[in-house]
């Protein structure tokens, strides 16, 4: 893959949690780059740093040392309300424990994120039924979470993070709730929607069965990337 330039740059970047003996170091030093146009997979053991490493990238969790460049803005630079409009405008996180709201439809969730930019009703809730259909939910718009499967349930969130079509698209286990052939519908939405020129994703996974999809592999443990590697990817 041609080099299109960085979405995503980290440098030394640190991350611990707690204070004194309870303290616990979660990255320690980590250096990465996210390619414009790359599906990059982040691969470790459990308890590696990987789901931190992302929620960092999003501009979810502060780190606390080194720098996080996302699209060529420095995060540490910004507030915590630019974050939020940043991430918001920018980035679609798909959480490993859905997150969804119990009490609206499934449309309505996935269309949250357009709301929350100022999309109006009727324009938010045919968008989410485009993406919807997308991950093969068309005829779930109108059921609440509740009365979904666990592979349905994820397929929702991974349609709430791709509905803005966000530039940077981030992953937490998005398969492993899903069937093999589920999975690689998602993974083949999430590369249609997220791998352009101006656009990037990241896969926190443990399913080696959508490895191939993947254009680069970063591997972590104890709070570092180890090795990088390049994987043919045959979507």
């Amino acid at each position: 893959m041609a080099d299109k330039g960085a979405a995503v740059t980290l440098r030394g970047v640190t991350k611990s949690y707690g204070t004194g003996s309870s303290r616990v170091q979660a990255l320690r030093g980590v250096d990465l780059e996210v390619r414009l146009g790359e599906l990059l997979m982040l691969v470790g053991p459990s308890g590696c740093g990987k789901t931190t490493l992302i929620s960092v990238v999003a501009a979810i969790l502060d780190h606390d040392e080194g720098e996080v460049t996302v699209f060529d803005r420095i995060l540490s630079a910004m507030s915590q309300i630019q974050k939020t409009r940043f991430r918001g405008a920018n980035i679609g996180f798909v959480f490993q424990a859905y997150n969804l709201i119990p009490t609206l439809t499934v449309a309505e969730n996935v269309a949250i994120p357009l709301l929350i930019l100022g999309i109006g009703r009727r324009d938010a809730i045919r968008r989410a039924r485009e993406v919807l259909d997308a991950v093969g939910l068309a005829e779930k718009v109108g059921a609440l979470p509740p009365a979904l499967s666990g592979g349905q349930q994820q397929r929702v969130a991974i349609a709430r993070a791709l509905v803005n079509n966000p530039r940077l698209i981030v992953c937490d286990e998005p398969t492993s709730a899903l069937d093999a052939d589920t999975g690689r519908l998602v993974m083949d939405v999430l590369r249609r929607s997220a791998l352009s020129e101006d656009r990037a994703l990241m896969i926190v996974t443990h399913d080696n069965r959508i490895f191939s999809f993947a254009d680069r592999i970063a591997r972590m443990d104890d709070g570092r990337i180890t090795l990088v590697e390049p994987q043919v990817a045959t979507s």
